[in-house]
């Protein structure tokens, strides 16, 4: 069903692009005329009031707590679609930007990431220039489309760190380019829109991320200047914030749906729908839902394998990370304590237990959960019971 209104969506515009021609109206003139009528700005606005159906899909939590942070979350989407789409939308002069940060989240936002993302145009090149730095992990993705324009997030490029040469001061240049080119290269595709910088920290207090930034090059001066607003910039921007608003919830609330038919587990998510949402194809991801009465912990355990990193964490049931500003509610290789045999033992309860490896639920009593490793040599199921919290204190 999907697929079919998407194909009707394409063969509208298409005809409609046809009448538009024929009648001698261009797309600038139409969004001219969006814009003044003010149809533009009310479509955005219908947008946010339809975002709401998401926190009615079935099987979403109705109590005032859970509809408050879906709400919030709503907000903040409206926030990040802004930002990433009006602010900082033109791929001739990217700016590389924060839109999933610490009170703006999505998809089961990693704790350990600082992510960075900026706009693209596969027909064009850039270059990024940085400084590694000490943060643990880095990579670099492009992307076919945005969240935007729907349709998921395919790969166009990869490349991490480690494949990058530096100097002996961490410094480096990368180009972004749909042909192939010398030394350090991140491939695009004519499809790509997207940038997508992943930087990952082993401990917040004590690593520094990448200094990073991007220019379009191989181009004349004056076509390295910011585009001037136009109608048709702000008309396809607030369109596609309208779309990230009400796509990104619906998508979520069916994952999180799903997850809750093996609560309180952790089987293995599928890697082609991770990656077509836009995962890290050197991630293996375990996604599910928890839920906890208030005397319960839910305890995980599991040997870690040969990995660059992992980590676990908690998130409420629209899949945003729980609030790691200021509670524990996740733990990484370079912070969980092991057990005598390599083992880890984390623990999920409401109270502290007195037992290392605790993740507070932050007031929540349910929500979904994610377990990653990150280019692991093999992929060990963790398990998982529940059992009372007054069994594990010493």
């Amino acid at each position: 069903m999907r697929r079919l209104a998407i194909g009707l969506l394409a063969a509208f515009r298409r005809a409609s692009g046809l009448i538009r021609r024929i009648r001698g109206t261009t797309l600038d003139d139409v969004a001219d005329q969006r814009v003044t009528s003010g149809q533009s700005w009310n479509e955005f606005c219908d947008s946010l009031k339809a975002a709401g159906a998401a926190l009615s899909f079935p099987g979403a939590p109705q109590d005032p707590f859970s509809q408050a942070e879906g709400y919030r979350y709503l907000s903040r989407l409206a926030r990040a679609g802004l930002n990433a789409f009006v602010e900082h939308a033109d791929p001739k002069a990217p700016v590389l930007h924060r839109v999933v940060d610490e009170t703006t989240k999505i998809g089961a936002d990693n704790p350990d990431n600082h992510y960075l993302t900026a706009a693209l145009d596969g027909n064009y090149e850039y270059r990024i220039t940085g400084r590694r730095n000490t943060i643990a992990y880095l990579s670099f993705g492009t992307q076919s489309g945005n969240y935007g324009q729907g349709g998921g997030l395919p790969p166009t490029g990869y490349i991490e760190s480690d494949e990058i040469d530096m100097d002996a001061d961490g410094r480096f240049e990368l180009v972004l380019s749909s042909t192939a080119q010398e030394g350090n290269w991140l491939p695009m595709t004519p499809e790509t829109g997207t940038l997508v910088v992943r930087q990952t920290y082993g401990d917040r207090s004590s690593e520094t991320p990448a200094e990073l930034t991007i220019e379009r090059i191989n181009c004349a001066e004056d076509e390295r200047q910011p585009s001037h607003l136009t109608a048709r910039a702000l008309d396809e921007g607030l369109g596609k914030a309208g779309a990230l608003v009400m796509g990104a919830p619906l998508l979520f609330a069916k994952w999180a749906r799903d997850f809750s038919k093996h609560s309180n587990e952790l089987p293995m998510f599928d890697p082609d729908v991770s990656l077509a949402a836009g995962g890290d194809p050197n991630i293996t991801y375990y996604h599910s839902h928890w839920a906890l009465e208030p005397d319960e912990a839910l305890v995980i355990e599991v040997t870690p394998p040969d990995c660059e990193h992992w980590n676990f964490q908690l998130n409420n049931y629209w899949m945003e990370s729980l609030d790691y500003r200021h509670y524990t509610v996740h733990t990484n290789m370079a912070l969980a304590e092991s057990e005598a045999d390599g083992s880890i033992r984390l623990i999920v309860a409401h109270d502290d237990p007195g037992r290392p490896n605790w993740l507070s639920t932050a007031g929540h009593s349910f929500g979904t959960m994610c377990f990653r490793w990150v280019r692991a040599a093999e992929h060990p199921q963790p398990s998982c019971r529940v059992v009372t919290l007054a069994s594990l204190r010493p």
